[in-house]
């Protein structure tokens, strides 16, 4: 305990921000148990405990969606990526913001106007049962073994490194506990007091307090971080950031990738590996984003909670501007202290403490050193948000998935409320258990967490994405389809993982999806179990048709436009790309329009059979093109991320 005192101590850590710590973690607790509370004696309903009782409000649903979205999986991960990759990583954000108002436009309605409750309900209802059992069980899997205890373990990894505990522990009789298994427990049980009883309600009206303090404090964490670089320089924080800017873009690091969001192949080819060039803009970042945004239940639950379509809908605009404020308050972190580690006696009269010894160390790095008294208490609470609010979200989607897709559909189907209620309740805390036994087996030694988390999520959406929007907007997708995509989804990342190991991750996840969709259509269209269908109205048949041909067309373009810059490349393997047009695009990944050709492409297809076709599957959706309208503001919305993101790779590039 001495050492853990001494320890302390020297962190600089003061009185006053452990206050404000306590302040905010009582200040949580207490809203989460207050909106816990059952009003007027009654129980919660199952649509209470699990949907908030579609109750949320647009900036409930958005902040709500970030809360759960950012975590130390962000302010840990993405920062070390920074640190060591610079702010391409970014992309991961802006394409983001980008994809939640294509989700808002064209998913969400369908989902809402469905009444659904989870993602695999869904895939029950539009294929078979097992379809939906195999997405049940595979996503309980991947919240307990991967996003519970990523997330935790990241947040006690950064907690350690911030108050210099690291490899401390804590005897208790003849057994030694680690400080990380000790703050890791802290975490889950501040996470469940209040989700696990309250429900999806408590998680999402306390996310509205957790983003306010994830986003301010994470907005000023970079600023006071670069205010005190700033004194060193002898200029003001926007000073420091243009002097960084300037010296880690000219000179002898003209060719240095961190302040590019687009990265050249020869310039840095293991950052190229994680964040592909323009892949990251056209390329299998749409699968991450897609699937984890549209498909993923402890993110989409929000938008399935709201008051109404519009609603849902207006909080995925906002979920997407406040997408954008995120690498400037996770990357920049990371670049600046990369940016100090190239010149560590600049700052030598600041007295520096620790050291980054794996990339995922910058950012508690720089909270502990360039942060003053009452900041760094922010900045904690900041991260303590971060971690809190997505594991409080991942009990509530673990307990829904099981409650509703096992237990109601397998085990006790006339199951009242309150029975559902309890259950879930129960699934939760056995959640927390499972996965406080596992953290510390399954992780441990990663440098740059974010890109592991990234690359093996990744093995499953190339799948996810063909089951679930065909499923959603195809009149033909088929249940044999779907079944035979989803078995093949895993063992085809492994495949290529194993046979194309030094390809980036993005390229393979996109040549799989290419494999999966096309491999989706042959066998939808060869099944025999169709029915006749009703065609659409003659204005919808007509419109579906040319936005069909539009795609069409283009996706057949951008794969020409690929395979010629590709095979001209191949041609001259020695020209420079810096002074050569062909080998330049090869060198920034032109190849991902291969991919975003085919994506595009598909949308095609199914656009003129869902005009065209006279046949459908048993199970098919109807075909209403009223679901996908949208108010003027949502539209505006969407100009103001478009042109924004635009604007940021134009600066950027």
């Amino acid at each position: 305990m001495n050492s853990i005192s001494e320890a302390l101590a020297s962190s600089g850590f003061k009185t006053i921000d452990f206050v404000i710590l306590i302040a905010y973690l009582i200040l949580l607790v207490s809203l989460g148990l207050f909106l816990s509370r059952n009003k007027d004696g009654k129980e919660k309903t199952a649509n209470d405990y699990f949907l908030a009782g579609n109750t949320l409000t647009w900036w409930a649903v958005g902040a709500s969606l970030i809360a759960a979205n950012i975590s130390a999986e962000q302010f840990i991960g993405m920062s070390g990526t920074g640190f060591r990759d610079g702010i391409a990583i970014a992309a991961y954000e802006v394409m983001a913001a980008i994809t939640l108002v294509v989700i808002g436009k064209f998913l969400l309605p369908v989902m809402l106007n469905r009444k659904i409750f989870t993602i695999p309900q869904f895939l029950r209802e539009r294929y078979n049962d097992g379809v939906g059992l195999a997405f049940s069980i595979l996503w309980l899997f991947l919240y307990v073994f991967v996003n519970l205890t990523s997330v935790a373990w990241l947040g006690a990894l950064a907690i350690e490194q911030i108050l210099g505990l690291q490899g401390l522990a804590v005897s208790v009789g003849p057994m030694t506990i680690s400080i990380r298994m000790i703050i890791i427990l802290f975490l889950f049980v501040v996470a469940g007091i209040y989700s696990i009883y309250g429900g999806l309600a408590s998680v999402a009206w306390t996310d509205v307090m957790q983003v306010t303090f994830l986003i301010g404090g994470g907005l000023i964490t970079a600023y006071v971080a670069l205010s005190e670089m700033g004194g060193v320089f002898g200029t003001d924080a926007l000073g420091a950031l243009g002097k960084v800017y300037t010296d880690l873009t000219t000179g002898t690091h003209a060719q240095d990738v961190h302040f590019h969001l687009v990265i050249q192949e020869s310039h840095n080819a293991s950052a190229f590996a994680n964040v592909p060039g323009i892949a990251a803009v056209v390329g299998g970042v749409w699968l991450t984003n897609l699937g984890y945004w549209g498909f993923n239940q402890y993110i989409i639950q929000k938008g399935l909670a709201a008051k109404s379509v519009d609603e849902a809908q207006k909080g995925l605009v906002f979920a997407g501007f406040l997408k954008i404020l995120i690498p400037f308050i996770v990357v920049l972190p990371g670049i600046c202290a990369y940016y100090i580690s190239q010149d560590p006696q600049a700052f030598e009269n600041m007295n520096l403490a620790g050291k980054i010894n794996v990339a995922d160390d910058a950012y508690p790095w720089l909270i502990r050193n360039f942060t003053p008294t009452g900041i760094k208490g922010l900045s904690f609470a900041a991260l303590a948000a971060a971690i809190i609010s997505s594991l409080a979200s991942m009990f509530n989607s673990t307990s829904t998935l099981f409650t509703m897709d096992i237990y109601k559909k397998y085990i006790n189907k006339n199951a009242k409320d309150k029975a559902l209620v309890n259950v879930g309740r129960m699934v939760s805390v056995s959640a927390l258990v499972i996965a406080l036994i596992a953290v510390e087996p399954l992780l441990g030694g990663l440098d740059q967490a974010f890109q592991y988390i990234q690359e093996y999520s990744g093995f499953i959406y190339p799948g996810i994405i063909t089951v679930f929007g065909l499923g959603l907007l195809w009149k033909r997708a088929s249940s044999t389809a779907a079944v035979w995509t989803a078995i093949l989804t895993i063992p085809m990342g492994v495949l290529f993982k194993v046979t194309m190991p030094d390809v980036a991750f993005q390229f393979r996840a996109g040549y799989i999806f290419i494999i999966l969709v096309t491999f989706f259509i042959i066998v939808s269209y060869f099944s025999k179990k169709t029915e006749s269908a009703e065609l659409p109205s003659q204005e919808d048949r007509a419109m579906m048709l040319r936005w069909g041909k539009i795609l069409g067309i283009s996706g057949i373009v951008m794969i020409i436009a690929a395979a010629i810059v590709t095979i001209l490349g191949m041609m001259n393997p020695a020209a420079n790309p810096d002074s050569n047009l062909i080998a330049y695009l090869n060198d920034i990944g032109f190849q991902a329009f291969f991919f975003f050709g085919v994506l595009v492409g598909h949308c095609g297809i199914w656009l003129y059979s869902n005009s065209k076709d006279k046949v459908k599957d048993p199970k098919a959706l109807p075909i209403n093109l009223n679901l996908f309208s949208t108010t003027k503001g949502y539209t505006y919305g969407t100009i103001g991320i478009a042109v924004i993101t635009m604007l940021l790779y134009v600066i950027l590039w």
